[in-house]
């Protein structure tokens, strides 16, 4: 397993973006979201939401999401508190699945959203079926908040809080 580095996404990884949407695994992971405007949404950015491209040693494997839930425009996550992040996160290809690389994308991506000193917790929803992910998510050291349910997609809220991520990376 390689060193995984995060980079701004850009219009140039639209197609490889689009490709992975198309992947059997990324959707079943990701609920009844519509098909992305991948390169509408990195064209125009909003401050609210950063898009990065996970690679190992230079070649693409995934993609983050890290948004501010208090002022992301579609309010999906209701009336959050100011301080928080939350992430959406893939692998794109099967063969880079249970590698230890979503680990590291995930570790650098809690970095990433502590390294703001106001932000207190970040946030998580996969569908309450994706057990593996569940499963990832607890490893990691994020915390069950509840059930709740986005458009059609029965979930699982997760919350990682700064005293937490604390804990657990004095703990590796």
């Amino acid at each position: 397993m390689g060193v995984v580095t995060l980079r701004p996404a850009t219009v140039d990884d639209v197609p490889l973006l689009h490709e992975w949407d198309t992947r059997p695994h990324v959707i079943a992971s990701s609920g009844d979201d519509d098909v992305r405007d991948w390169a509408d949404e990195i064209a125009h950015a909003d401050a609210w939401t950063e898009h990065l491209i996970a690679e190992e040693e230079g070649r693409p494997i995934g993609v983050l999401e890290i948004i501010d839930p208090a002022l992301e425009s579609t309010h999906y996550w209701g009336d959050a508190e100011p301080g928080q992040r939350a992430i959406d996160i893939w692998i794109g290809e099967v063969p880079d699945l249970d590698r230890g690389l979503g680990s590291q994308m995930m570790a650098l991506a809690l970095a990433r959203c502590f390294d703001d000193h106001a932000v207190w917790a970040v946030l998580i929803d996969p569908l309450e079926s994706n057990t593996a992910a569940r499963r990832f998510y607890e490893r990691q050291g994020f915390e069950v908040v509840g059930p709740r349910r986005f458009g059609s997609d029965d979930c699982i809220v997760y919350r990682m809080t700064r005293s937490r991520w604390t804990e657990v990376t004095a703990g590796r």
